[in-house]
């Protein structure tokens, strides 16, 4: 019977270690749980050490084996927790969530790190000796230093927000924050509170004039949802291509949008807008672009919301604004400085609204993303092209 088994054992690892590299990262699921089974049994005979010895070869018997990634940070957990559900029959990749006081110290032993809210700068990366790939869990990049990552040979990517749900995600969210602002949220929690019924009095989209600050992928999305509330749409954009106000209609998605601008354009837009959504991605174009120069144009009592980043809005210009009652509501998921201080004055408003960095945070969207990281950990493992991802480098 000993015998026989060592035979079959042999045979199957002998045959493993056959084959293209298709099956690699089935064979090394196997080759690792065959090494697993065999390192727990007792009294192994000669022959069958042989053949332990033979399969951890194989697989390799020490750490340098593993394929390490690195999620950067306490905050977004689902992130983390979600990508270890993803990957847990895959015992070669670890998947480590680590405080952002320790990443420097750590980040040499890992080969791919997902930055969430970390800042990796210069320094950082050049500790990150094995790296080979960083990226976002999602779209924002702004946190990495690129041209560092490109001069130490380390790839960054983002995660297209189209395929993952995560834009049409962070367009219900705007969405939700624009309803709250018409509706008064806070108001109406006080008069539930206070046991009253028929107030406040609030407003609806309904006929409303929205602009879209920034046209990609969020923006598209945004605009799609809000064409069955009977809204006119403006929205400006970097380039739009082979752009004509004349020929809108023929342009892509230009049958969701009433009116298109550029840059030059963004205070004319203020000016005419009910509501002013930010879609924008930050960079240093876009830092502070809605400053006072930018709210002083819009129409006194209008609405600010912004899914996209905090450092969009210049922090003393909404405040002041707030206080002189020309801005009409605020509503934000992304802050100046994050975690939001729950001690900030700008939270003593009652038009204002701030959620806590959630507008892709859905089951849909992490659960999309969490199968993309974990599928480019197991390409990069297995030394294959990286798919599903954007390179910015």
């Amino acid at each position: 019977m000993y015998i026989r088994r060592s035979i079959v054992l042999w045979n199957l690892a002998s045959s493993l270690q056959r084959g293209g590299e298709g099956t690699y990262i089935r064979r090394s699921i196997v080759l690792w749980n065959l090494a697993s089974s065999l390192t727990k049994l007792s009294g192994l005979h000669t022959d069958g050490a042989d053949i332990l010895s033979k399969v951890k070869s194989m697989v390799g018997n020490s750490d340098t084996h593993l394929t390490r990634v690195l999620f950067c940070g306490p905050h977004f957990p689902a992130s983390h927790n979600y990508t270890r559900e993803y990957l847990q029959k895959y015992p070669f990749v670890q998947v480590d969530d680590v405080p952002l006081d320790d990443v420097p110290n750590v980040i040499e032993k890992y080969h791919m790190c997902v930055v969430k809210t970390m800042k990796l700068d210069s320094n950082v990366l050049s500790r990150a000796t094995q790296m080979k790939l960083v990226m976002q869990y999602g779209v924002g990049v702004e946190g990495i230093d690129i041209n560092a990552a490109t001069k130490y040979g380390i790839k960054v990517a983002r995660i297209p927000g189209d395929v993952t749900g995560n834009a049409a995600s962070c367009a219900e969210m705007a969405i939700y924050l624009m309803m709250g602002l018409l509706r008064k949220q806070n108001e109406m929690q006080i008069v539930v509170r206070q046991r009253k019924l028929g107030e406040p009095v609030g407003e609806t989209l309904l006929g409303k004039t929205v602009f879209i600050l920034g046209f990609g992928n969020i923006g598209i999305d945004l605009a799609k949802r809000l064409r069955a509330f009977g809204v006119k749409v403006i929205a400006t954009k970097r380039s739009w291509g082979s752009y004509s106000q004349d020929s809108c209609q023929t342009n892509v998605h230009g049958d969701l949008v009433d009116e298109k601008g550029g840059h030059e354009d963004i205070h004319k837009f203020a000016s005419n807008a009910d509501i002013i959504v930010c879609c924008l991605s930050l960079n240093r174009q876009t830092a502070g672009i809605v400053n006072k120069t930018f709210i002083s144009s819009m129409r006194k009592g209008a609405l600010l919301v912004n899914i996209a980043r905090g450092g969009l809005l210049d922090y003393e210009a909404v405040l002041n604004h707030l206080k002189s009652g020309h801005l009409g509501g605020l509503g934000i998921d992304v802050a100046w400085t994050e975690p939001f201080d729950p001690d900030d004055p700008i939270l003593k408003f009652k038009n204002v609204i701030i959620t806590p960095h959630v507008a892709g945070v859905t089951e849909h969207s992490y659960r999309f993303m969490a199968k993309v990281v974990g599928d480019v950990s197991l390409q990069l493992h297995a030394g294959a092209s990286l798919t599903g991802i954007e390179f910015v480098n």
